[in-house]
């Protein structure tokens, strides 16, 4: 396997441990979204503590990637997604925010 497709099965597996409901299939397409980002250790990674990176996700992908427009339910659904990924997790994989949010807001239309 390349190093994409053995992202793409860490992302998975982390998916599954972490409960998420996540396809491989939708994983996979996010993860080629995202592009080189997910080579990077940092840009891989969101950051939920850091209101300017939350405030990032919500301009750059909910409503430029999917489309949405700015509404309190963004922010929640953020929130929401943050709280699936845990707390104490560090390793918020930026394919699994961003997929969660896709599905939430039933956007997977938007990877074809």
């Amino acid at each position: 396997m390349g190093k994409f497709d053995d992202l793409v099965a860490k992302y998975h597996a982390d998916s599954k441990k972490l409960r998420l409901g996540l396809s491989e299939d939708l994983i996979r397409k996010v993860a080629k979204g995202c592009g080189p980002s997910i080579y990077s250790k940092d840009a891989s990674k969101v950051s939920g503590t850091d209101p300017a990176e939350l405030a990032r996700v919500k301009k750059n992908y909910l409503m430029k990637k999917l489309g949405l427009k700015d509404d309190p339910k963004l922010d929640k659904a953020l929130s929401a997604a943050m709280e699936k990924m845990g707390k104490g997790n560090r390793n918020k994989w930026r394919v699994l925010v961003y997929a969660q949010l896709c599905k939430k807001f039933k956007k997977e239309s938007v990877y074809k």
